[in-house]
């Protein structure tokens, strides 16, 4: 049986979720989702479009729930934000443990993930598609690294709508993103990252000079709610405009599909 420590603190917390739940609703929320399901590829479509499809498929739809998670996350970050205002340290403490460090954790590295997830989703599109522009020397040769925009560049400049959705892609998650979040992925997964609300971290730092080593003291502020919701609030507008790009990217492909496909149709029947 749990002791009467464990069940208020029960209480505590579902009080406090309570009131995030109130707040949450209560919020006019903000931004915009992304569609599923835009698209229309020809019917039937013949095999040799069959990986193009079901990537697609994939893809856009994995793009589409990760960009609402995010838009999600926004909001619940700003009402979890005007909960904890009014709250003793000691509480903050028990809804930072319980529900905020993993929202916060999860949001601060989601503009990477959609970032990498576009440059992934726009090369195997891309390559797919470029059958149709030569099909006779179209080779399967698509690398199998992780893939960055650099890496896609070849399979993906013959199409006119790439260099618009590069350029969004481009802006995600950028060096000011970095700072202003203060590093918060690369220090989360390879040193010590800031914590949320409460608490310093790297409260030592030691930095490289010419000449020598230096050590500072002193250690960095807590992340607040509000501001990284602000900071994420940019970062998730620059993914629509990316999601927007990439419609376009894959509408330009899908005509180009339909334009292949009838020029076979045509040659079939001068035969």
């Amino acid at each position: 049986m749990p002791d009467e420590f464990t069940l208020q603190r029960s209480k505590d917390l579902i009080e406090h979720y309570t009131r995030f739940r109130a707040e949450l609703d209560a919020s006019k929320g903000g931004g915009r989702f992304m569609p599923y399901s835009w698209w229309s590829l020809p019917r039937p479509l013949p095999m040799n479009w069959l990986a193009y499809s079901l990537m697609l498929q994939e893809y856009a739809s994995e793009l589409a729930n990760i960009i609402n998670d995010l838009t999600h996350h926004v909001n619940r970050l700003r009402a979890w934000a005007a909960v904890i205002t009014p709250l003793s340290d000691d509480e903050k403490f028990e809804v930072t443990h319980e529900f905020i460090d993993m929202l916060g954790t999860v949001a601060l590295g989601q503009p990477y993930a959609i970032k990498s997830r576009f440059a992934y989703a726009a090369g195997h599109l891309c390559h797919q598609a470029n059958q149709t522009k030569s099909p006779t020397n179209w080779k399967d040769d698509f690398p199998k690294k992780n893939l960055y925009l650099n890496d896609i560049e070849p399979y993906c400049r013959g199409w006119k709508k790439y260099r618009r959705f590069k350029l969004r892609v481009e802006s995600i998650a950028g060096s000011l993103f970095n700072q202003d979040s203060d590093n918060f992925r690369h220090a989360y997964n390879h040193e010590f990252s800031p914590r949320f609300v409460l608490g310093l971290t790297r409260m030592v730092s030691r930095i490289e000079e010419a000449g020598g080593v230096k050590y500072t003291f002193g250690g960095n502020k807590p992340l607040d709610l509000t501001e990284v919701a602000d900071l994420l609030e940019k970062e998730r507008d620059k993914c629509y405009l990316a999601f927007d790009a990439f419609q376009k990217l894959v509408e330009e492909q899908i005509a180009a599909i339909r334009t292949y496909e009838a020029d076979q149709e045509i040659a079939k029947t001068d035969t």
